[in-house]
């Protein structure tokens, strides 16, 4: 006889991964504006290709009328489709990136049936679509939600291959492979070869058997289908564009891996940087690895084949972002299907946690969230602007906040004590509660990261006039998604256009502040200049005394005359 705790005999219905899956993508989709910097440059970019009428835009895109090759187009293609299709709205904008979030579920569903973990794919499906940073990620418009779904079926297909021995699953891997090099470039041919070279090193007993193993992955027949799907755009763009060839292939990846690319305009972080931020992306699923480290139920072990292969699937890339010397956040996501699957299928071997070990992540939660919340009522925020959340200023929100995690956190330590059927899944209340937060927050911080209500004030007030934006184009670049026009930028100090300044000399686009003036002294119908506050000394200093008018919207002031 065994004191043993008995495992939760947890049964997740399909229709409530689905249920969670499209509240959590598509939800508040256009909840909030366009926010500046990456999501305004990315929805600008497509509008400009419908609006351009000329077919070279679609293969070197425009970015404020100037060329901008920093990315490969699939992202772009996709969301001028949709563009033509439902309008240039916000929810639209961002329907690619929460598309591509719900082909994750589907693919997680399908592959951990095909393995034989029907729980532990239905698990991992909610984990994926509901920890914290898969939707921020579905819910912006960027790049490496569509990089994720392609490389996620990609590698999907590549383990199918392995197994079955089908060449045409290989065949389909490759195709989903080119299509993440279209989706994000080169860096998806660096993170699938990671993983496969990991896993023939790991599974080859010797190193003719390593070689062997590798020639599997030059079939002729898959190098042909990826060649077919990814080569088309490269070679157009360098027959259109000749700088294309070293701008893309050396400045924007080789380059950029060093830390040497110009102009440098990302982050540079310690080794360890991604490590905490694997934790905040998986909230509050993470902390059910607190439930594991305590539950010493061996439960069935999975096959050693699956487990290395998902270990290394998100390994791989963590530890290739962690080497390289341009990092930021949103990187992770590229990882976070498999991981999920991984902790999933962990899940699965420990019986799904018994009772002690599914409530004990829950009360961490809660403690975590009042000490925040303690924190936060002695020191306050340090954030000096005064929002409105639900009703409520900021900081009462943020305590709320807390409170909630708090009070549900606990209520979910007790359902998973108390009812082995339901068991963890009870922290998806937890999930849905950051979810609604983060949408009310985002919406609340509109005047501050995005431009729609500038755009909205010069459109009602000052519609005959030809507007500028001084020096900062990031910063404000949702504003030309707003105005439906690209903006020529005064004094310019923008990384983004950099290189299509330096293409096109002489350009309408990039103006120095003596060029500027004496084209606003001969404009009969006046001009609006758009000035961050953090450069309002400089703009009075050097062009104020022409304008008798300014408005301010959050840090944005308008000059008119």
């Amino acid at each position: 006889m065994t004191n043993r705790p008995q495992a939760a005999n947890l049964l997740i219905p399909l229709w409530l991964v689905w249920l969670v899956a499209v509240a959590a993508a598509l939800g508040g989709l256009g909840g909030f504006d366009i926010l500046d910097n990456n999501e305004g440059l990315y929805a600008e970019i497509p509008r400009e290709m419908l609006a351009s009428g000329d077919w070279r835009q679609w293969v070197i895109p425009h970015l404020d009328g100037l060329p901008y090759m920093e990315k490969p187009p699939l992202l772009y293609w996709l969301t001028a489709i949709c563009f033509s299709v439902f309008g240039q709205a916000e929810w639209v904008a961002r329907l690619v990136p929460a598309a591509s979030a719900l082909s994750c579920v589907g693919m997680l569903l399908a592959f951990g049936r095909a393995a034989g973990h029907e729980q532990a794919g239905r698990l991992a499906a909610l984990m994926f679509i509901s920890g914290l940073g898969v939707m921020a990620m579905s819910h912006v418009l960027m790049f490496d939600m569509l990089l994720t779904a392609m490389l996620t079926a990609s590698l999907m297909l590549a383990w199918k291959a392995l197994h079955h021995g089908r060449a045409a699953s290989l065949r389909l891997a490759y195709v989903f492979l080119a299509l993440a090099v279209l989706a994000k470039g080169l860096v998806a041919l660096v993170l699938f070869g990671l993983v496969v070279v990991a896993w023939q090193a790991g599974t080859s007993k010797s190193p003719l058997a390593f070689l062997r193993g590798l020639l599997m992955w030059f079939e002729p027949g898959a190098l042909l289908a990826f060649l077919a799907v990814a080569a088309p755009w490269h070679v157009v763009a360098s027959k259109t564009e000749p700088v294309f060839a070293w701008f893309y292939f050396v400045n924007e990846h080789v380059l950029r891996f060093l830390g040497q690319r110009e102009p440098h305009d990302y982050y540079s972080g310690a080794w360890w940087y991604y490590l905490p931020r694997m934790a905040i992306y998986l909230f509050p699923w993470s902390f059910l690895i607190l439930g594991m480290m305590r539950e010493r139920t061996p439960g069935n072990a999975a096959g050693a084949g699956l487990n290395r292969f998902l270990f290394l699937a998100w390994l791989m890339p963590l530890l290739f972002f962690s080497v390289s010397s341009a990092k930021a956040n949103y990187y992770l996501v590229a990882v976070m299907p498999f991981a999920a699957m991984h902790l999933a299928v962990k899940l699965e071997e420990k019986g799904w946690l018994a009772r002690r070990g599914a409530m004990l992540p829950g009360l961490v939660m809660a403690g975590l969230a009042l000490i925040l919340m303690a924190v936060l009522m002695k020191r306050g925020l340090s954030d000096d602007r005064s929002l409105s959340i639900m009703g409520m200023h900021q900081l009462h929100f943020a305590l709320l906040f807390f409170l909630v995690m708090a009070v549900l956190a606990v209520g979910a330590a007790i359902v998973a004590w108390r009812s082995p059927r339901v068991g963890i899944l009870a922290y998806l209340a937890v999930s849905m509660w950051c979810g609604v937060s983060l949408i009310a927050a985002l919406d609340a911080m509109g005047p501050y990261i995005s431009t729609r209500q500038v755009a909205a004030f010069i459109q009602e007030t000052l519609p005959q006039r030809q507007v500028f934006l001084y020096r900062n184009f990031e910063e404000l670049s949702s504003l030309p998604f707003y105005l439906k026009q690209p903006l020529p930028v005064v004094d310019p100090r923008s990384n983004d256009l950099f290189w299509g300044d330096r293409l096109r000399p002489g350009n309408a686009i990039t103006l120095s502040a003596d060029r500027f003036a004496q084209q606003a002294a001969r404009d009969p119908g006046g001009v609006a200049v758009v000035v961050m506050q953090r450069q309002l000394a400089d703009f009075e200093a050097a062009l104020g005394s022409g304008f008798a008018k300014r408005q301010r919207v959050g840090e944005t002031l308008v000059f008119f005359n």
